[in-house]
Order: C-alpha cells, then sequence, then structure tokens
C-alpha cells in the first residue's frame, strides 16, 4: 500500500466518523427546557417555567446539604396546574431540595417519557418497587423489555365472554360463589380477620399460568410476610409482586396500582390466563384523595374528591378477558371496611364497577370459623354464566338453609324451637354442622372443583 492510498484511506475513516457524530448533534434539540421551583408545601411543589402535559415525567435537582456541587436528581409527575405554574408530586422523599431548584423534563407525556416500565417472562419470581426497580436484591432487570403505564382504553364489544370457571382451591368459593375466566371480584374485610391468607391460598391454588400481585399502602412487614409464609414458594415460583408499601408516596402507591396491571396486561397480551391480587383497592383510592386534597380539589363524599371515583373503575376496567381466544385477567380487590361498616363510599363504589363480592366477617372470625366468608352477603354475578344449572340449585339450596338456621339461632340456642312447624328450618337444623364444616377450610388443604362438586352432592344426598 502506498503513502498515498493508506493516506486516502485514513481520511475517509475520519470522513465517516465525523458524518456519524454530525448526524447525532442534529438530531439533539437545540436548547434544554427547564424550569425551577418557587413553592414547596407538604407533599406538592409548584414549578414555572414549563409547559408540559399532565402525567409527564421530571427530574428536579437538588443540592447536597453542605452546598458542595453534585448531580443529584428525584423523580416528579406533574399532577396538576394552574395558570402558569405546574403542581408537580415528587416518588420519592426530598433532601436537599431548595429554593429556585432547576425542573427538566424528562418527556413529552405519560406515554412517550423517559419513565417505562420493564415487562415480561424475566419478572417472574421477582419483587418490584412502584417504579419497576428489584427489591429482592437478586440484580437489575436490564434485559428485560420496558413500556409506559398507559395503555388504551380496551373496546368492550372486543372481550370475550365470563363463561368457563376457574379453580380458586377454596371450597366455599367453588362450591357457592363460583369464579368465571376474566372475572373481577372484590373481597371486602376489616383488618384482622384472614383476607390476607385467604389470598395467599388462591395465590398458590388457583389454575393460572401467572400471578401478579400488587401490595398497595401495607404495612412493610405484611410485604415479607405475605412472600414467605402466605405466597410460598410454590406460588413465588409463577408470580411477580409488586410492593409499594405505606410509608411510600402516594404517587409511587398509585404508579405500584398502575404497574401491577400493566403487567397484568402485558401477560394477557401474550395469550396467558393471569391471576391479578390488589391489596388493596382502599389503600389506592386513599393515594389518590392525599393527591387531590394537596392540589386544591375539593372533597366531596366523607372527604374523598370527585377524582377518586373516576380513578376506581378506570383502573378496574384494565382487567378481564382479552379478545376470544386469547388471554385473560382473573382480579381480585380487597376492599377494607373501616370498622366493618359496608356503606363506606369506597366500598359502595366498588360493589358497583365488581362482578361481584366476597365480604369477610369479624364475627365468623372471631369465632375460629376460617374462611370468614359471610355467605349471605357475598355473591358472583356471573355464577349464572358459568355454572350448570343442577349446580346453581344446590348453591340456592345451600344458602336457604343456612339463611333459615341463622334467623332462627337465638330461638334454638334458648331452647324456643319446636320441631316440626317449619320443615325447612327442621332440614337446617339437621344440616346446620355439615353446612359450616363445608364452609369451614384448613389453610393448607386445598379443595378442587370435583371435590367440592362432590361435597355438595353428598350433602344433599344426589349422590
Amino acid at each position: 500500500m502506498t503513502i498515498s492510498t493508506a493516506t486516502n484511506a485514513h481520511q475517509r475513516r475520519w470522513l465517516l466518523i465525523m458524518n456519524k457524530v454530525g448526524s447525532r448533534i442534529e438530531s439533539l434539540p437545540g436548547y434544554r427546557a427547564s424550569g425551577r421551583i418557587i413553592r414547596a408545601t407538604g407533599m406538592v411543589l409548584e414549578a414555572v417555567g414549563l409547559r408540559v402535559p399532565l402525567g409527564s415525567a421530571c427530574r428536579i435537582e437538588l443540592s447536597s446539604p453542605d452546598g458542595s456541587p453534585q448531580d443529584r436528581f428525584a423523580e416528579a409527575e406533574v399532577v396538576g396546574f394552574a395558570g402558569e405554574r405546574l403542581f408537580l408530586m415528587p416518588l420519592e422523599e426530598l433532601s436537599g431540595l431548595a429554593p429556585g431548584a432547576k425542573v427538566y423534563p424528562m418527556g413529552e407525556g405519560p406515554t412517550s417519557g423517559a419513565r417505562r416500565f420493564p415487562l415480561g417472562e424475566a419478572l417472574l419470581g421477582r419483587v418490584l418497587d412502584g417504579n419497576g426497580r428489584p427489591l429482592d436484591g437478586k440484580g437489575p432487570l436490564d434485559d428485560a423489555p420496558r413500556a409506559p403505564l398507559a395503555t388504551a382504553p380496551f373496546n368492550p364489544l372486543m372481550r370475550a365472554p365470563i363463561d368457563s370457571q376457574i379453580d380458586v382451591g377454596i371450597r366455599a368459593i367453588n362450591g357457592l360463589l363460583s369464579v368465571g375466566r376474566g372475572q373481577r371480584m372484590g373481597l371486602f374485610a376489616g383488618s384482622g380477620v384472614g383476607k390476607s391468607v385467604l389470598l395467599g391460598m388462591m395465590a398458590r391454588y388457583t389454575r393460572a399460568d401467572v400471578i401478579v400481585v400488587g401490595l398497595i399502602g401495607e404495612r412493610g412487614r405484611e410485604v415479607q410476610d405475605f412472600i414467605d409464609n402466605i405466597l410460598g414458594e410454590e406460588g413465588r415460583r409463577r408470580a411477580v409482586v409488586v410492593a409499594a408499601p405505606a410509608d411510600t408516596s402516594p404517587l409511587q402507591r398509585l404508579q405500584g396500582a398502575a404497574y401491577a396491571t400493566r403487567l397484568a396486561e402485558g401477560f394477557r397480551d401474550q395469550g396467558l390466563d393471569v391471576l391479578l391480587i390488589m391489596d388493596s383497592l382502599t389503600r389506592y383510592a386513599m393515594a389518590q384523595r392525599e393527591i387531590a386534597l394537596a392540589i386544591g380539589e375539593p372533597p366531596a363524599t366523607k372527604g374523598y374528591p370527585p377524582s377518586v371515583f373516576a380513578k376506581l373503575p378506570r383502573l378496574v376496567e384494565r382487567a378481564g378477558n382479552g379478545p376470544p381466544g386469547g388471554g385473560s385477567i382473573t382480579a381480585f380487590y380487597t376492599v377494607l371496611t373501616e370498622g366493618d361498616d359496608q356503606q363506606d363510599p369506597i366500598a359502595d363504589s366498588a360493589r358497583a364497577i365488581l362482578d361481584g363480592h366476597i365480604v369477610l366477617s369479624r364475627s365468623l372470625a372471631e369465632a375460629g370459623h376460617y374462611p370468614a366468608i359471610d355467605i349471605e352477603a357475598s355473591i358472583s354475578r356471573v355464577m349464572s354464566a358459568i355454572v350448570p344449572p343442577d349446580r346453581q340449585q344446590q348453591a340456592q339450596q345451600f344458602k336457604q338453609l343456612f339463611s333459615r338456621y341463622q334467623r332462627n339461632r337465638d330461638l334454638i340456642s334458648v331452647g324456643a324451637y319446636s320441631p316440626g312447624k317449619d320443615p325447612l328450618l327442621d332440614r337446617a337444623v339437621q344440616l346446620n354442622p355439615r353446612l359450616e364444616s363445608f364452609l369451614q377450610q384448613h389453610i393448607h388443604e386445598h379443595a378442587d372443583l370435583d371435590a367440592t362438586q362432590q361435597a355438595l352432592a353428598t350433602l344433599f344426598g344426589t349422590q
């Protein structure tokens, strides 16, 4: 090779490099937009100098305690605006926030910003926070595909109907409150009546390809307990857990619920049957209440602003069946009833948007009856479409006998009951020990559909 040829090759190589660098420089914006913090009140920050839409992610510049320069940033989301002022809600506690701190936008909106979350099968067996970051110390998720949380609303006419029953492993639910593939059920309970243990049993025993668990607003101790002792090793292998405990910001609790739902949607779009467990829907509503009140939205029903009752159906409607022949999301949402008040506004709203509700009774729990399901107050709205008529008749007969006994319990206890006057009550008294035995189940006992059907048939003498 001559000197001139080598020189020409060297020049061509440098020219190619310069062209690549030039194209990258041309693709960059000519300036970097920024705003500044002018007010910090409670959980809300006010910023000026930026024009970004609601739901956009921003980065807030933080200073060090000793005043030395360093690159520290905190993420926040635009949750409202008034005139030229933006209302920002940080995703975590801020330390080092100073007046006039710079604010930089991370994207142009909720679906095109830099905040994209890991999805897919690489997350099975993992525990994540509301930001999609691992909490289990098993390494990063750099190779997992990522997507924004927001998705387009599902066309209701494109959903497959709920026409098949799934096995949740709980005899009382399988036999009397049958759950369909793609159904959304509410688990209504006060504190300390066994809802978390019941959820764990369903997570272990339900026939589903993937389990997605959203632990929203619960105590941090309960997160570890649920994963190790309630979900168990068997359930965890096919599960993804999203934990946003009570000590996280309200925005992160909202985001954790949306992220768990987005994960379930991703698996459903792959044609898989997903069990989504959300504990709890009430904490999600409370987080939205905190945000709405902080930005000045007026309270309405029992201190809950109207935006709370608008967000609940948006979250719940994302679950359910996909198109015919596709995957499904069968969802269980726990609803806390404060003081066991079933007329709590969140409980009342949840009943209206769910496909049924299972009520746990404190009196049954205190009497050692587990699971403490109040059969009289519970209902599955799709049971008539997923079980044959003879099974429906058995469930109806069971509830009639159980209800008749409960209404006359006081008379029976004081000896005022006289056999022979009411044939239905006579039979209810005769079968009551077997009815209560059917409703009770040990935490490590698995009652599948066949065993449940056989138990019902034996109970009523049809087998």
